[in-house]
């Protein structure tokens, strides 16, 4: 990932710098910076709809939920300024970055491909704007650029632990690699979670009397981080989706020090410096595990059940263990808003009475076929 995010970024940094730059990711994930997401993602998700839906049609859910993950990500990581001028520049620069990645970047990164090329002159176009962006605000700090609460601005403010500030290639690696771990799994996962709610007519009603019940005081009160953490039911069905379908079918870790494992009444001993493959894929998919494993069933998460603490990392949808996923919580706040907004002004049903396959063959794997939808306005009552 080196050439798409830079020199000196994420696992390209020294193991302190990288701390430090964590360190900093995790601070624009807190809690008190997700209240103020909520609104942002909100109000990218019904604009969204008021102008691309209408009233009713059919859309591909993939696509959709793709162009609005890319929105509402952009409006809480580069802030109002990129998101209101430079949107559109920012996004086509990425789609060039993204297809940079392919199976071949993992065994030859530098090969001088025809998509190897595009993604350099793309990072470095990237790198340009941001810097102008970063000169605009620290020129003017008073400026109408920002509310403050968007992830480039802490980025902006890194200093390392020697004192040395930041530089602006390294904060627009920085954010390229936040927008590259949260793009497709979230767009996978909220696509995902909406053909499965759908598919499932039962599902669909509890989901929408959960909605009703949270706004029964005021059906038109904004959706704020309390009302967002009550959609239990919603929360659940989105763990299940990533489930049976996470985007990401391996992790990889190294072994520190010898590890043993007990399993099926036998007794292995992991070595040091050996390399674990765990497949979230398979792992989850275990019946030991999850009784009745290919049964999408959000219940099974709901207390007095509790599947997923049935053993340790028995759920790994986002990782586990020291290199689980920081943005999980980003994540999961990002999906159940685009979803409450959009079950709340539409009725939506498959097109195709089938799921779509899993395709195991992307990079990040998604859903493969057929991910239309038939959608209509609700009526207000």
């Amino acid at each position: 990932m080196k050439p798409v995010f830079g020199p000196g970024v994420v696992y390209d940094a020294t193991k302190k710098k990288r701390q430090v730059q964590f360190q900093s990711m995790a601070n624009g994930l807190r809690n008190n910076r997700l209240k103020s997401y909520v609104a942002k993602i909100e109000r990218e998700t019904r604009t969204f709809l008021k102008q691309e839906w209408g009233e009713k049609g059919e859309v591909d859910m993939l696509q959709t939920l793709s162009d609005l993950t890319i929105l509402t990500a952009s409006r809480c990581l580069h802030g109002d300024d990129v998101r209101e001028t430079l949107f559109k520049e920012v996004s086509h620069l990425y789609h060039d970055l993204d297809q940079g990645v392919t199976p071949l970047t993992v065994f030859l990164p530098n090969l001088p491909t025809k998509a190897h090329l595009k993604r350099n002159a793309a990072r470095k176009k990237m790198i340009s704007l941001f810097k102008g962006v970063i000169k605009n605000r620290r020129d003017d700090p008073n400026g109408n650029h920002s509310d403050g609460t968007d992830i480039l601005s802490i980025f902006m403010e890194i200093k390392y632990k020697d004192g040395t500030p930041i530089t602006d290639e390294e904060v627009t690696g920085l954010l390229i690699a936040l927008l590259f771990a949260g793009q497709h799994t979230s767009c996978i996962t909220s696509t995902w979670t909406s053909l499965f709610i759908s598919h499932n007519p039962a599902i669909m009603q509890r989901v929408m009397q959960e909605q009703a019940e949270i706004f029964a005081k005021n059906p038109d009160a904004p959706l704020d981080l309390d009302s967002i953490n009550n959609m239990e039911l919603l929360h659940n069905c989105m763990k299940e989706a990533l489930r049976l379908c996470p985007p990401l079918i391996l992790l990889i870790r190294k072994a520190l020090k010898d590890v043993p494992v007990s399993a099926g009444g036998k007794s292995y001993t992991i070595p040091k410096g050996d390399m674990v493959l765990i497949s979230p894929s398979v792992g989850m998919r275990l019946p030991e595990v999850f009784p009745e494993p290919e049964t999408f069933d959000p219940d099974r998460y709901a207390p007095g059940r509790e599947e997923h603490k049935s053993s340790p990392y028995a759920y790994v949808a986002f990782g586990g263990g020291m290199h689980s996923c920081m943005g999980q919580n980003f994540g999961y706040l990002q999906v159940k808003t685009i979803l409450s907004v959009l079950f709340r002004e539409y009725e939506i049903e498959m097109i195709n009475k089938d799921m779509p396959d899993i395709d195991y063959e992307a990079m990040v794997v998604g859903p493969k076929g057929d991910c239309r939808i038939r959608y209509k306005k609700r009526s207000k009552k």
